[in-house]
């Protein structure tokens, strides 16, 4: 089904999309039509992901937890395609700790990034698509916004936080058009999980029913799901994509 979507002319903002998951999925609404927007902190970085991708791509640096940043990125995104379609917020770092040992600054900043960051930018983009009459927002949360994770307060934390405001948002926004879905990864390999211990990565595969860890290409294609005419009559929804493993 995904590769028969069409999205010819859509225009899409993925944050956090200058590696792993979140240029897997721009790469995929690229080779599908869409007209896209690379966006991450470094705008040497974004602009060089950009280029290589084709002339449908533009590169765009935006800090998400600053609001003037996010204006001037949707402002930069309608001067150049005249709209924006489908906004993905995947923006989000890790800062790991038990607990009791946390420094009130990790908190603070995964808080920032991961759950401050996707109410800014639905904020502006929503404004946008209000007008419109019709868009899409996906939002990536995380199984463990599910389930909790020891370790993972903060990350938890905003994650299950990102839930909560793709249901607000999705009841907010249906009446202009606009859904509102969220995507749960599992344990998905990119550079952010190459980093973990080998008996790590063990224990949480003993636990995924499908016998393997997941791809950013698992990902990208729920977000190609929600973000298609598809799922036109699914909204507030969260869809984990876990092999299993929260099942």
């Amino acid at each position: 089904m995904v590769n028969e979507m069409d999205f010819k002319d859509k225009v899409v903002v993925v944050t956090g999309s200058g590696r792993g998951i979140g240029l897997r999925i721009l790469e995929r609404f690229y080779k599908l039509g869409a007209k896209v927007v690379v966006s991450d902190l470094d705008a040497a970085h974004v602009e060089e992901v950009a280029s290589k991708m084709g002339d449908r791509a533009i590169g765009i640096a935006a800090n998400v937890t600053i609001a003037d940043d996010i204006t001037a990125l949707f402002k930069n995104v309608v001067e150049k395609f005249g709209r924006v379609d489908i906004v993905v917020n995947n923006a989000g770092i890790t800062r790991d700790t038990l607990l009791i040992r946390m420094d009130e600054k990790d908190w603070d900043m995964v808080l920032d990034i991961n759950l401050k960051g996707a109410f800014l930018v639905t904020k502006t983009a929503g404004k946008l698509m209000m007008k419109q009459r019709v868009g899409r927002i996906v939002n990536i949360s995380s199984v463990v916004g599910l389930t909790g994770n020891a370790g993972q307060a903060n990350y938890s934390a905003s994650k299950a936080g990102l839930i909560g405001l793709t249901k607000s948002a999705a009841r907010e926004f249906a009446p202009r058009g606009i859904t509102v879905n969220a995507v749960a990864p599992g344990f998905i390999m990119t550079d952010m999980t190459d980093n973990l211990p080998d008996a790590a990565k063990e224990t949480f595969r003993q636990k995924i029913m499908i016998d393997r860890f997941g791809e950013p290409d698992d990902i990208a294609s729920a977000v190609l799901f929600f973000a298609s005419d598809e799922a036109s009559y699914v909204t507030g929804q969260v869809l984990a994509v876990d092999g299993g493993l929260t099942a």
